[in-house]
Order: C-alpha cells, then structure tokens, then sequence
C-alpha cells in the first residue's frame, strides 16, 4: 500500500512546485508591467513637458523699478541717520556712493 501512495505524493510535490513557480513568474510579469507602464507614463509627462513653450520672460523694466524704490528708500533712512547724528558727513557720503553705484 506504501508503494501506491509515494507516486501519488511525488505527483502532489511536483504539481505543487510547478505551480508555486508558475505563480511566482505571473507575479514577476505583473510587476514587469506595471513598471512598463510606469515608465511610459513618466516619458509621456517628460514629452508634454518638452512640446509646451517656455514661460515669457519677465519685462526688464518693471523689475527695474522695485530697485529704485528700495536705493530712495534706502538714501531716505540715510539721511535720518545723518539728521539724528548717528553718521557723521564722511560716512554719509560713503554710504551714499555704495548705495547709488549697485
């Protein structure tokens, strides 16, 4: 009776085994796919990226004018400082010549 059984377990361990590995290459496939998939996505958000035209550049001279807002700005408190007695005339004019020349 044991001789029976043995080949009908080798049959069981054999299909068991092949259908692990049948199991495992369907999960290796599923997961090649979906990262397939992942890396066309990514390369079709890429090409719509590169097919858009660059922003416009922003004008020249409204950025410009901040900058001489902030050298009166900057020459007013300076003057303050002169007025208060905080600076003395030489550093006034030092401060003044750095702040007019950037």
């Amino acid at each position: 009776m044991m001789r029976r059984r043995r080949p009908l377990m080798r049959g069981a361990m054999v299909a068991g085994a092949g259908y692990a590995v049948a199991k495992s290459g369907s999960r290796k496939q599923a997961a090649e796919q979906a990262q397939n998939q992942q890396m066309a996505d990514q390369q079709a958000q890429i090409d719509q990226l590169q097919a858009q035209p660059p922003p416009p550049a922003a004008a020249a001279p409204a950025a410009a004018a901040p900058a001489e807002d902030d050298r009166v700005d900057q020459l007013v408190k300076l003057k303050g400082l002169l007025d208060a007695g905080v600076l003395s005339a030489d550093e006034f004019a030092a401060e003044k010549a750095r702040i007019l020349s950037s």
